[in-house]
């Protein structure tokens, strides 16, 4: 497989390395699944998404925003109204992640298997 090799994307200071990290964040996918059906408000989010706090989601929705991958749009109404919703190199993400979504699902209850059979660390660091 290209680009494992050094200069690859996975140095350090790799601007692919530094999206996949972006990316591999722990809400990143899921917020972004979240806004792909269209515009969506803050409140709307968190309960769409559950699990998720108001401040972890608005640090994520901010991450995203300044990345590239999110826009948000403020209403001036009262009470004033914000909505979010993916830009196209956010929407451009949508496939890859329904991809791994699959995938999870497929292989989920082998993943968790494999956690169950795996033998306890001894606490000498191998």
């Amino acid at each position: 497989m290209s680009g494992f090799g050094p200069g690859g994307p996975f140095l350090a200071d790799c601007p692919a390395r530094l999206t996949v990290e972006l990316l591999a964040d722990k809400w990143t996918a899921v917020v972004l699944y979240g806004l792909s059906r269209g515009p969506v408000r803050h409140g709307e989010l968190i309960e769409l998404i559950g699990g998720i706090s108001r401040k972890m989601l608005t640090q994520t929705l901010r991450r995203l925003e300044a990345h590239g991958l999110v826009s948000r749009h403020a209403y001036a109404e009262v009470p004033p109204r914000v909505e979010y919703e993916l830009t196209p190199l956010g929407a451009s993400l949508i496939d890859p992640i329904h991809t791994l979504t699959e995938w999870a699902r497929e292989n989920a209850d082998a993943v968790l298997d494999a956690l169950d059979t795996t033998p306890e660390p001894n606490g000498h660091g191998d």
